[in-house]
C-alpha cells in the first residue's frame, strides 16, 4: 500500500501513541487504533497524519471520526494516578511501557492483532515484560518516527484529542488558562495556582517529578 512499508502492509495492525508525557500539567494519555489495509486507505483519505502537524481544532474533529469508525482504546492516567505510579516505578519509559501494554491487552481482548507498532521511546522488552497472556502472542515493533505508520498517526490524534479536552476542562475548573508544555508560562501558572489553592494543588493536576515542580516549590 502507498505510504505503508512492505513489512507492515497486509496486516491487522494496532498503532499506539501517547500525548502529555512532556506536559507538566494534565494526564498521560495512551491510545491505540486497529486497522487493516482498507482502513489505512480510509484514514489516509480523511487526512490522518502525525498529530503534531494538525491544529487542535482539526484533531478534535478527526478523533471523533476515528473513534466512531475504528476499533480503538484509550488509557488515560490522570495526574494523581500518574504521580502514584511514577512514585513506584520511578522511570518514565517503564510507565509508558505499562500504559502501552494495557492498550495492547484492551484491544486483544476481543480483536485479532497481527502486529502492534508504537513510536520508539525506549527498550521494547519493557513493553513485552508488562504484557499479560493475550498480549504476549502479538508481534511488537517500536519504530523511530512511528507516526509515519497511519495507525500510529491515528492513535496520536485520538490521544491528543483526549489530552486537549482534559486540559480544557482543567482550565474551566480552575478558572484560568492552564498552559501546555513545560516552559516559563507553565511555571507562572503553577505559582498562581499554588497561591490560590495551596501547595497540594500541584499533586492533583501536575506531574510532580518535573523540574517545574521543584522550581515552583523551591
Amino acid at each position: 500500500m502507498s505510504g505503508q512499508t512492505e513489512t507492515f502492509a497486509g496486516k491487522r495492525l494496532l498503532g499506539i501513541d501517547e500525548s502529555g508525557k512532556g506536559d507538566f500539567f494534565g494526564p498521560l494519555v495512551i491510545a491505540g487504533v486497529l486497522a487493516d489495509d482498507t482502513g489505512v486507505e480510509r484514514l489516509r483519505s480523511r487526512g490522518v497524519r502525525d498529530s503534531k502537524k494538525i491544529s487542535d481544532g482539526k484533531i478534535i474533529e478527526l478523533s471523533a471520526w476515528i473513534v466512531d469508525n475504528f476499533v480503538h482504546t484509550i488509557v488515560l492516567i490522570g495526574p494523581e494516578k500518574y504521580n502514584q505510579l511514577y512514585g513506584k516505578i520511578k522511570n518514565l519509559n517503564r510507565l509508558l511501557a505499562w500504559g502501552h501494554s494495557r492498550v495492547i491487552e484492551n484491544i486483544a481482548e476481543q480483536n485479532e492483532i497481527e502486529l502492534a507498532v508504537s513510536d520508539k521511546f525506549g527498550r521494547s522488552d519493557r513493553i513485552e515484560k508488562a504484557l499479560m497472556e493475550k498480549g504476549r502472542t502479538i508481534e511488537l515493533v517500536q519504530k523511530v518516527r512511528g507516526e509515519s505508520i497511519i495507525q500510529v498517526a491515528a492513535a496520536s490524534i485520538v490521544a491528543r484529542a483526549r489530552f486537549v479536552d482534559f486540559m480544557r476542562r482543567l482550565s474551566e475548573q480552575y478558572k484560568m488558562k492552564i498552559p501546555l508544555g513545560a516552559g516559563a508560562p507553565v511555571d507562572l501558572a503553577a505559582v498562581a495556582l499554588v497561591r490560590r489553592y495551596g501547595a497540594d494543588i500541584l499533586g492533583k493536576i501536575a506531574k510532580v517529578h518535573f523540574k517545574n515542580y521543584r522550581k515552583v516549590m523551591g
